[in-house]
């Protein structure tokens, strides 16, 4: 397999933060957590088995409607179906430590690693950017209100990001669509209501995403800095003269960054599963799309095969967030 330029980026990026984090916060915490990690998977994989194990049907029943006995035994025996719970899962287990998620039960014979594969880069797409905007945009937006708590600029702000945040991709979407195609019958601008593949087809899937987002990180900004801004070190650092916006930036903000990591870690983990409503509402061909595709048809590999990359990518995340609490703030040290 073949690394491009940005992935020798991520990966560089990523052994430099665990590197120095784990000279600041001791390279036992780092090894700890990384055997915790190992016990979460095993933990998630068998939970994702059991559960596509106990499922009433499959998608075996469903493709041999009308098949004779002979052909539906042997599509168990080629999947491996009639094998007893305990080895198939050791099956299983044998082929994730393969990187092998096992083959689709819909189109026969294409590995499941192969259909996820071309999801996973749409929904980083479109997930990254998302998150990009809603942290550019409601960061600012909440340090803003919370310079000015109780003022009329903190309400208004603080309300319509509750607003905001309050309202799903799945009820948001549709009035878009809707807004769109009154639109193109009154022949005036309008913007794609689905589909994938042009530029344009960015705008409203990132834009629906940043905005829902960039309330949940409006308040939770506003909150921590809040509380960061009543400390006394602030008020030392007024009291010496400093500007505001020094004070603000440079002593109150810095230490308000530990929770928007710890909330920007699994958001950015959750891009790796996609975005389901928003991919199946805009028919884009996203990870979480075919998700939902698979479990409609009872494609269980594809199904546990979705659980357990959005699991490993949140375990892995809440392993690089608690390395870099150790690199934001130095008061952390772990023995």
């Amino acid at each position: 397999m073949e690394l491009n330029i940005p992935e020798i980026i991520a990966i560089l990026l990523v052994a430099a933060v665990f590197t120095f984090g784990g000279i600041r916060i001791g390279l036992r915490f780092v090894l700890r957590r990384l055997a915790g990690l190992i016990f979460v998977m095993l933990g998630v994989s068998f939970i994702t088995f059991i559960l596509g194990y106990i499922t009433p049907g499959s998608a075996v029943d469903l493709l041999c409607s009308k098949c004779t006995a002979a052909k539906y035994a042997a599509l168990h025996h080629f999947y491996g179906l009639d094998l007893p719970w305990y080895q198939q899962y050791w099956n299983f287990l044998t082929n994730l430590l393969h990187f092998n998620l096992g083959l689709s039960f819909e189109i026969r014979g294409l590995k499941v690693t192969d259909i996820l594969a071309s999801g996973i880069p749409i929904s980083a797409e479109i997930g990254v950017l998302a998150v990009i905007l809603q942290v550019l945009i409601g960061v600012p937006v909440g340090i803003y209100a919370a310079v000015r708590a109780g003022k009329v600029s903190d309400t208004v702000l603080m309300t319509v990001s509750l607003m905001i945040f309050a309202l799903p991709t799945f009820v948001i979407i549709p009035f878009y669509q809707l807004l769109m195609v009154a639109l193109s019958q009154h022949n005036l601008p309008f913007l794609p209501v689905s589909g994938w593949g042009d530029p344009i087809d960015f705008v409203a899937p990132v834009g629906i995403l940043a905005m829902v987002g960039m309330g949940f990180y409006a308040r939770l900004t506003r909150t921590t800095m809040l509380e960061v801004l009543g400390q006394d070190y602030v008020r030392t650092a007024r009291a010496k003269g400093l500007t505001e916006r020094v004070v603000v930036y440079r002593h109150a903000f810095r230490n308000s960054l530990v929770p928007l990591v710890t909330a920007i870690g699994p958001a950015m983990a959750f891009i790796v599963g996609g975005a389901f409503f928003t991919e199946t509402l805009f028919n884009i061909p996203g990870i979480g799309f075919m998700a939902v595709s698979a479990i409609q048809t009872k494609d269980m590999p594809v199904v546990q095969g979705t659980v357990i990359i959005v699991a490993a990518a949140v375990a892995i995340m809440n392993l690089i967030v608690d390395v870099v609490y150790g690199i934001l703030d130095p008061r952390i040290k772990v023995a």
